[in-house]
């Protein structure tokens, strides 16, 4: 038993142990984009620098950009201000009758809920019966309901 131990303990801490190499992003003549440890002559590679060990099951955080390098490329098109105010207005207002849509399907399923609830089969003796025939509409409002606090909180995020 303790002939085994040892090679145990190394194989455990071989496989937890993190490990610096180099990554390299590699771009083909398709545009795939390739991420490696090996630098190939045939792909157009770019040294990534990492900010985190890699571990053996292949977790790093990998970064483009070199430090001090702007998050945007120099000529990459820009959207102008009142532009930009004008798509969130609309979004805005797009979003807002949603929200109206869906209130009003809501008072519509609520409406259709009681409705059922007050309304006893003959045949429904057995109560869990009552609750069959009722989940799809319960099932309507729940997802009315959802879909209200979805887009509540959207339109809480806008700017």
């Amino acid at each position: 038993m303790r002939k085994l131990f040892f090679p145990f303990c190394l194989a455990v801490f071989c496989a937890t142990t993190p490990v610096w190499g180099q990554v390299f992003r590699c771009v083909d003549a398709d545009e795939h984009v390739t991420y490696t440890n090996v630098a190939t002559e045939s792909k157009n590679c770019k040294r990534l620098q990492v900010e985190t060990p890699v571990t053996p099951t292949g977790s790093a955080r990998v970064t483009d950009r070199q430090p001090g390098a702007a998050a945007t490329p120099a000529g990459f098109p820009k959207v102008s201000q009142d532009t930009q105010k004008a798509r969130d207005e609309s979004r805005r207002a797009i979003l807002a009758q949603e929200l109206a849509n869906e209130e009003r399907s809501l008072a519509t399923a609520r409406q259709a809920l009681a409705e059922q609830e007050s309304v006893r089969l003959g045949n429904e003796r057995n109560y869990q019966r009552v609750l069959d025939r009722l989940q799809p509409y319960k099932d309507e409002v729940a997802r009315h309901e959802r879909n209200i606090e979805a887009l509540n909180r959207e339109l809480s995020s806008l700017r």
